[in-house]
């Protein structure tokens, strides 16, 4: 058994099922992001072209690759990852707050891009961590 995985029962195999496509399909944002940054660099942001520019958004895109594939791993026994869905989440919510914090204390107005990664962040994560927590535990 891998670690954060536990013993677990199988459970509803109909929402165990739902559960699994909702992440399936949540998973495309990280992992098309983190592959968006990875090959178009700060161009895929409309960022400044500079080395720092390139090694930050490369480090960051590939944080976010990694969390959306770690999330696509844990759907063959998705009622067995407690642990690993409530890591992911609590690092994806806290990313949002600061995305949030950030916009705020600019006083701009979040454009089309940024509303749908905030929503993601803030309501779609956490709503699948509730999801998986609850067939986690019948």
């Amino acid at each position: 058994m891998s670690p954060g995985a536990r013993r677990c029962i199988r459970t509803d195999d109909m929402e165990r099922k739902l559960l699994q496509i909702a992440v399936a399909i949540a998973g495309i944002v990280p992992v098309g992001a983190g592959l968006g940054g990875i090959i178009y660099g700060p161009q895929f942001l409309e960022l400044p072209n500079s080395a720092s520019s390139w090694s930050h958004l490369h480090y960051l895109a590939g944080l976010l690759l990694t969390i959306g594939l770690i999330f696509w791993a844990s759907i063959p026994r998705i009622e067995c990852y407690r642990d690993r869905f409530a890591l992911l989440t609590l690092i994806v919510f806290t990313g949002g707050l600061a995305r949030l914090i950030g916009a705020l204390a600019l006083g701009d107005a979040p454009g089309k891009g940024m509303m749908v990664a905030l929503a993601m962040e803030l309501i779609v994560t956490p709503s699948l961590w509730a999801w998986q927590r609850r067939i986690a535990t019948q």
